[in-house]
């Protein structure tokens, strides 16, 4: 596994990574600045050393604040596979879920989570102009958590 790190992102890159330009995005795990950055990097780090993913990246601390799309107090993590790879969807929500980085609704059903396509985030598609047609419902049942796919 290759790490490299630049002032927004530290990357976590297999050895044979490759997406189709076309069909690479990713899952997205939201964090608070105050949390545990240790796990932040074990989190991204795991994954693609367990081979559930080829690539992923997380927010480098040291720019929170800088991203005009984020807040001053929080990150994201990226994981990446190509969309139409049905299998490696069903291991990074089994990752997902394994280590808790779904949200819940008040109700405890699990919070329908997107996936994002990078044509979308090069195209600036965030916030209420982002609309995803990968969710994590496609995949789960959010409220008894069963496979459907």
């Amino acid at each position: 596994m290759i790490v490299k790190e630049n002032i927004a992102w530290v990357f976590y890159i297999s050895e044979d990574a490759s997406f189709d330009y076309d069909k690479v995005g990713k899952w997205m795990y939201f964090f608070k600045s105050s949390d545990d950055i240790e796990h932040i990097n074990e989190l991204c780090s795991n994954a693609v050393e367990q081979g559930i993913v080829a690539e992923a990246k997380h927010t480098n601390p040291d720019s929170f604040g800088l991203n005009p799309h984020g807040s001053a107090d929080s990150g994201v993590c990226c994981f990446y596979l190509n969309c139409d790879d049905i299998e490696r969807h069903k291991k990074i929500l089994t990752y997902f879920l394994e280590n808790n980085m779904i949200q819940r609704t008040k109700k405890g059903k699990l919070y329908n989570i997107s996936f994002k396509l990078d044509n979308q985030t090069r195209s600036g598609e965030y916030g209420e102009a982002f609309k995803s047609s990968i969710k994590l419902s496609n995949f789960i049942n959010l409220d008894t958590e069963e496979w459907i796919l």
